[in-house]
């Protein structure tokens, strides 16, 4: 995509906006039959055309009006890194000049796409640098799943993206209705045809939201745990003090009755001294002692100004033997791209932080320094 076209093609409808429901309504109101959504999605996302005049079986006065009224426009790549261990990372710019991040994992038989949903994060997680940066805006439909659509461009016929996980920048139940539309396309046939247990929403813990989530759109869930008490999750992740851990195992109970033998991640980072007894191992046990669990411990990838440290490999192995004698499947999350700040809670994007907390927290480090 030509950045310098971007704002032209902002006065258009862009296609990339749309479900293939959305866009069947797109198209219905323009008097055409509803399965030109489904002509448009194949020519867009499976043949990569974005020359409507070049979509041969749409008629020759529809392509015009296309040309004329509408784009497929995705952000544009303008920093792109590889890591010594294969993993990429690409910062996009969104057409209001800031930028997010979108990480692809490759591994043997498939590969991954952990994909942002917002500009920043507005929940504050102390142990998160995205957190750090403060918040500007939800993405569009189009800027979700434009950082699949591009990524894929980008990696051609080198590698696939097999998975994608809502993980990146944001809270993405706090972008509900853009963030379902683009995972609809996610697993649309006529799209990328993923199966729902390859896609997955991680959240950490919007309780409504994620009741509303098992109503309308059936994909993995994972969720943002990190402490087995209401007191220290409230300090970690201060959403909690809104939807404490009863009415988020309620949630993730409901959840998991979608589907037999189903089961919900739950994504705990180890914290040196702070979350990572042998009694929070036991307290976990607990917790979810009635929810069908899995637990995904995911050793503390550091960021400049936190005052955490990440458990000894010793404890963190600990912790997964005592979780995994319990019956709860248990695995350590591998660090990768950490040489280009790609792990688990390094992303940064550029952010114009309307909520100012980057401001007011670089005031509190200033007064403590002092």
């Amino acid at each position: 995509m030509n950045s310098v076209q971007e704002p032209a093609k902002l006065k258009k409808i862009n296609l990339l906006d749309f479900d293939r429901k959305g866009l069947a309504a797109f198209f219905v109101a323009l008097g055409e039959k509803p399965f030109r959504a489904t002509q448009l999605l194949k020519w867009i996302y499976q043949e990569g055309v974005e020359d409507f005049e070049l979509m041969t079986n749409i008629s020759k006065s529809l392509r015009s009006y296309l040309t004329e009224h509408c784009c497929i426009a995705a952000p544009d790549i303008v920093i792109e890194q590889l890591a010594s261990d294969g993993v990429r990372k690409w910062a996009l710019q969104t057409h209001c000049g800031n930028r997010v991040e979108t990480v692809f994992i490759p591994e043997e038989g498939r590969g991954t796409l952990c994909v942002s949903s917002q500009i920043g994060c507005a929940l504050a997680c102390t142990f998160c640098s995205t957190a750090q940066q403060g918040f500007n805006r939800n993405l569009t439909t189009s800027e979700i799943i434009g950082q699949v659509y591009v990524a894929q461009n980008r990696l051609g016929a080198e590698a696939k993206i097999t998975n994608v996980v809502m993980m990146g920048m944001g809270e993405p139940l706090l972008n509900f209705d853009n963030v379902v539309a683009a995972m609809n396309l996610m697993m649309d046939d006529f799209v990328y045809g993923l199966s729902k247990r390859r896609v997955t929403i991680s959240t950490s813990g919007v309780v409504p939201a994620m009741y509303r989530l098992t109503e309308v759109c059936d994909v993995s869930l994972a969720v943002s745990l990190h402490a087995v008490t209401d007191e220290l999750r409230d300090q970690l992740v201060p959403i909690n003090k809104k939807y404490p851990l009863k009415e988020l195992m309620d949630a993730c109970r409901e959840n998991a009755k979608l589907a037999p033998r189903r089961t919900v991640t739950f994504e705990y980072v180890m914290l040196d001294g702070v979350n990572d007894s042998l009694d929070d191992a036991h307290g976990l046990i607990k917790l979810l002692k009635t929810v069908p669990a899995k637990i995904n411990l995911i050793p503390f990838n550091p960021f400049p100004n936190s005052s955490y440290r990440c458990s000894s490999n010793n404890r963190i192995n600990q912790f997964k033997t005592l979780l995994n004698e319990a019956g709860i499947v248990t695995t350590i999350r591998k660090t990768r791209g950490e040489d280009i700040d790609a792990a688990c809670g390094q992303l940064v994007g550029q952010v114009e932080d309307k909520s100012r907390r980057h401001l007011k927290l670089t005031m509190m480090s200033a007064e403590h320094a002092a």
